[in-house]
């Protein structure tokens, strides 16, 4: 929603060649910009938890089945520490624009491990000859701050492009999306049953290492001292790369807009605090008894949890290497068409006013972020609507693989020199947020010199 209304200073986030009309803005540190979603394809909080008389290892049964590999569970924060920018050049109104701050960002993102989940809730007693395959598990996240510099150049009256280069520094990661493998269980003879793991895992992490000793030494105030730990890496005291956004917004006709962008073309290199776990190998055994079994065993969760893990615990050993490895930045693309309409009428004069003063603007937006196994995508249409010389705002109707009825609304309002805006998405959900298969918020305070004048 934030992308291209260009009323919020932080709309150049998303798309570093938007429009910018005023001389110079700073963000209100930590509150300029706090954004929030998550979400799940395949799958609610209110299938598992509902309280409608459906016994929870049913519920548990629905959902395992009717979710596929492809199906993931994502969440995304941001927090501004802090922000700003000023014009470059003689006047405000035909310049280039300087925007520069700091941010932190949690993303996770996680593909539901189909063939892990149906291993794990029917065993493998009834599942003799079935190969199940390992490679389901796939999944990422990543604690980072970000520093970040960005011009914004308006050429003429129907082109503005800009750059934003940025410096990650990464507080936590973890990665683990190319892993290979089976595991089948064969019935020999005398009633036992061979179980053949064919495994090439692995899971890699840095910045984790050093939090864990801090709990094995037994430290007092252990998340007092691992918050003040994370702190230290907020500005280069972590794994350390680089990333570019670009974008443009050009207007073929006075009352047409094209927009584009590209954000976080980059990595980061993991050098520090660095562990990865390695399963490799083909390994077969055989017993009397199935190697997992079955969730309707009569065990408590923990119970069964703790058998499993026993299990590996006695079969397998992990191999750790501290070898340096690098992540990409999952790269975000924006794209939006947009018509103008509706010239505002000067009471002083009873006339329109100037050319590209316009009330009204319609639209079509386009959204994807790349993912392991394939782009995560959206499309918006919108309606922008400049209620007030001090309101605007945005409603969308979005179409994503979360949802075919999510609706969006988005305020944004000038009082003096502040700027306040708040927005959210997938309102039709939120009289029951436990339905939701996704829901976001972003909010935050800007003061504009001068503010927008519209």
């Amino acid at each position: 929603m934030l992308y291209n209304f260009t009323d919020i200073p932080q709309s150049l986030l998303s798309n570093p060649g938007a429009e910018v009309n005023y001389k110079w803005h700073v963000g209100i540190p930590l509150l300029s910009h706090i954004h929030a979603n998550a979400g799940a394809s395949g799958t609610s909080v209110y299938d598992l938890f509902a309280d409608n008389g459906i016994d929870f290892n049913e519920k548990l049964r629905r959902v395992v089945y009717s979710m596929n590999k492809n199906d993931f569970f994502t969440v995304n924060q941001q927090l501004e520490i802090f922000s700003g920018g000023f014009a470059i050049g003689p006047s405000y109104e035909k310049n280039k624009y300087l925007s520069f701050g700091l941010y932190q960002e949690m993303d996770l993102h996680l593909y539901f491990p189909k063939d892990y989940a149906v291993l794990a809730y029917e065993g493998n007693r009834d599942n003799i000859g079935r190969v199940f395959d390992l490679s389901d598990l796939n999944a990422k996240g990543e604690l980072i701050s970000v520093l970040h510099v960005g011009l914004t150049t308006k050429l003429n009256k129907k082109w503005t492009y800009g750059f934003r280069g940025k410096i990650y520094s990464s507080l936590l990661n973890f990665k683990s999306t190319n892993n290979k493998g089976s595991f089948v269980t064969q019935e020999g003879t005398n009633n036992f049953y061979y179980h053949t793991f064919d495994l090439d895992l692995a899971f890699q992490t840095s910045g984790f290492a050093s939090l864990v000793d801090l709990e094995n030494e037994g430290q007092n105030d252990w998340n007092g001292k691992a918050i003040k730990e994370l702190r230290k890496r907020v500005l280069f005291g972590g794994n350390l790369g680089l990333g570019l956004d670009v974008g443009f917004t050009y207007h073929p006709k006075e009352q047409w807009t094209v927009t584009g962008s590209i954000q976080d073309l980059g990595f980061i290199h993991h050098t520090k605090d660095v562990e990865t776990y390695t399963l490799k190998g083909e390994y077969t055994f055989e017993g009397v008894n199935p190697l997992f079994p079955n969730n309707g065993s009569g065990q408590t969760a923990d119970e069964y949890w703790q058998e499993i893990e026993d299990t590996f615990d006695d079969l397998f050993e992990l191999d750790t290497i501290t070898k340096n490895y690098t992540s990409w930045r999952s790269p975000k693309l924006n794209g939006s068409v947009s018509y103008k309409y509706g010239k505002k009428v000067l009471k002083e004069c009873n006339c329109t006013a100037e050319d590209g003063d316009y009330l009204n603007e319609v639209g079509l937006q386009i959204y994807a972020i790349g993912r392991p196994r394939r782009p995560q995508t959206a499309v918006t249409a919108f309606y922008y609507r400049r209620l007030f010389s001090f309101l605007s705002g945005k409603v969308t109707y979005t179409a994503d693989t979360f949802s075919k009825t999510n609706i969006g609304l988005g305020i944004s309002s000038h009082i003096g020199n502040v700027n306040f805006y708040i927005m959210a998405d997938n309102l039709l959900e939120y009289q029951n947020l436990a339905k939701a298969n996704y829901a976001s918020v972003q909010l935050g305070f800007n003061y504009i010199f001068p503010a927008t004048k519209k």
